[in-house]
């Protein structure tokens, strides 16, 4: 700041100085001698911060501050040279300095092919516009306004014009010359993807139709993982490996990047990679949980990428990044639900097989003695055929529920698909005294689902609502399942007798690790409310009524989503 006053002051160029008899005081020779200094301090730091970098931070620092820098450094020895020989001919060699260094920039521009020639020029002919449009509506306002108004308070308001007026032709501008339109499209799109997929194949599929609207190729891949490798777009990458490990250190790469730096090993198979691949540039993130490779082809105009447009990229990595590490927890968290809904089915299916299994071994042990008689062979043969298909029935629905799937609707009937359900939870109600009961009054009943996991989302519910009365000391012990037909949709109400829900967790209900039982997780709910939302379907729960349990209400559309 006092680098700044000092020329407007008296002790720079004393208002007695004429053009004949030049004088300067002692605040001249001081600007000078600390600019020297400060500039010289700022080449130091930048030399020792080069050392340290490369790629395209490294030419940055070598281009704009090392040489913006320099040139100032010369300018002021230039005036300090006039000064100390009274010579006026080193003052006419500061406009030499400066074309210099800007023909430096353009040669840098060119052959590094690192900074975006088209949008320095752009944006110095916005900013070029933005001065002289404000200056003249600066001028024309203070010249209107000193004829009504005192000389200081024309300025403030002036002044205050100005700002604002800069303010919204800046943004105008900005919108004119389109900076960068693919990046912000490209951000918009990444956002939305994200919010609409929950799936990790899903996700990845729209990612990269974002990538490749946003570089103007032909092709993409977003490859990501733990554990060892990383997999996706038809890519297996280990995460050991030369090109990972490569890329880690780089941060980023272009097949011009990596021609134009040291070479070695790792690099050089890092860009047989991109070869390989027809990438134009690969970038990578590391999350707390998950590492992404984030690759865009070669764009159509065949020019290489820029500086900028890499940090575009990194940026969209890094939404692709918190999306797909979302994605990741999702099904790790589904999946250990499904295997908890299994655990809980055991001892249901324990009863269910037993049954059979007692009917076969008996069959089995008067065989021997009854073998002659066709009456006892033909009863022998129909129940072995039939409880043999029973159990294999049983565990073909434990085998589904336990497997990790991918969602795939359908039109699907609901009570064939519900009465399967509670067949599978009759006999853990039964041990806990509680009455199932049923009112089906959908008709139809046919529904746009995925069949497997809509008999997840049923069963958890049944599961929950039969613990709940089990907690709960009352004479009547029941859970009602109830259909009906909605507006577009098939309606399914689970209800019990139970405690209700604490208006307290009725807010937080449906988001993970809420629970009022002393064991589970409280995932259930949440991965019900995650399921169902990838099905298009809905899941609510009533408001709380005195004395009433809890009732939950899941909504199946009856077509596909048009989105």
């Amino acid at each position: 700041m006092a680098m700044m006053l000092v020329p407007f002051t008296e002790y720079f160029i004393p208002s007695h100085s004429t053009d004949e008899q030049r004088v300067r005081g002692w605040g001249y020779t001081a600007y000078i001698a600390v600019g020297l200094l400060l500039y010289l301090f700022l080449i130091a730091d930048a030399l020792r911060t080069i050392r340290r970098l490369e790629g395209a931070r490294k030419t940055e620092l070598q281009v704009w501050l090392l040489g913006g820098c320099s040139v100032a450094v010369g300018v002021m020895a230039l005036m300090a040279l006039r000064v100390v020989t009274g010579d006026s001919r080193y003052i006419r060699l500061q406009p030499v300095m400066i074309l210099v260094f800007y023909i430096g920039t353009a040669v840098a521009i060119t052959t590094h092919r690192i900074f975006d020639a088209r949008q320095i020029l752009l944006l110095g002919f916005q900013k070029l516009c933005l001065v002289i449009v404000v200056a003249l509506v600066a001028i024309t306002t203070q010249q209107l306004l000193a004829t009504v108004l005192p000389t200081a308070l024309s300025l403030v308001v002036t002044t205050g014009f100005a700002l604002w007026w800069a303010s919204v032709l800046n943004s105008w501008l900005n919108r004119f010359f389109h900076f960068y339109p693919q990046a912000t499209a490209a951000r918009q799109a990444a956002f939305t993807a994200a919010q609409c997929e929950s799936r990790v194949e899903n996700l990845e599929t729209a990612f990269r139709a974002v990538l490749m609207g946003w570089g103007q190729a032909d092709h993409a891949i977003v490859v990501s993982g733990t554990n060892g490798a990383l997999s996706g777009s038809g890519i297996v990458v280990p995460e050991d490996g030369t090109v990972m490990s490569a890329i880690q250190q780089l941060q980023w790469a272009t097949p011009e990047r990596l021609i134009r730096e040291r070479s070695n090993a790792d690099r050089r198979e890092l860009h047989r990679f991109l070869t390989d691949q027809r990438l134009g540039v690969l970038v990578t993130i590391e999350g707390p949980a998950l590492s992404i490779l984030v690759g865009v082809g070669v764009p159509a105009s065949r020019r290489p990428f820029t500086y900028p447009q890499v940090t575009q990229l990194i940026e969209l990595a890094s939404i692709i990044e918190s999306a797909l590490e979302r994605a990741h927890f999702s099904e790790k968290a589904q999946h250990a639900e499904q295997l908890a809904t299994v655990g809980l089915l055991g001892a249901s299916l324990a009863h269910e097989i037993r049954n059979p299994l007692v009917s076969i071994k008996t069959f089995v042990q008067l065989l021997p003695t009854h073998h002659h008689d066709p009456a006892f062979r033909e009863k022998f043969f129909r129940l072995i055929g039939d409880e043999v298909g029973r159990i294999d029935q049983l565990t073909e629905q434990l085998l589904d529920l336990a497997s990790p799937r991918t969602y795939s609707s359908q039109m699907v009937a609901l009570h064939p698909l519900l009465h399967a359900s509670l067949e599978l939870v009759a006999s853990k109600a039964a041990h806990r005294n509680v009455e199932l009961l049923t009112e089906l009054r959908a008709d139809p009943d046919r529904a746009f689902t995925d069949a497997s996991a809509a008999k997840q989302v049923m069963l958890n519910l049944c599961f929950n609502a039969i613990q709940a009365v089990e907690a709960h000391p009352t004479d009547q012990r029941w859970v009602k399942i109830a259909t009906r037909n909605t507006p577009g949709g098939v309606e399914m109400a689970f209800a019990d007798s139970g405690p209700g829900i604490d208006p307290e967790l009725r807010p937080r209900l449906f988001h993970p690790f809420q629970t009022t039982k002393s064991t589970g997780f409280g995932l259930g709910l949440a991965i019900c409310s995650d399921i169902l939302a990838n099905l298009n379907a809905s899941i609510t729960v009533d408001p709380p009524l005195p004395g009433c349990g809890a009732t939950f209400r899941v909504t199946f559309p009856c077509q596909p989503s048009s989105s």
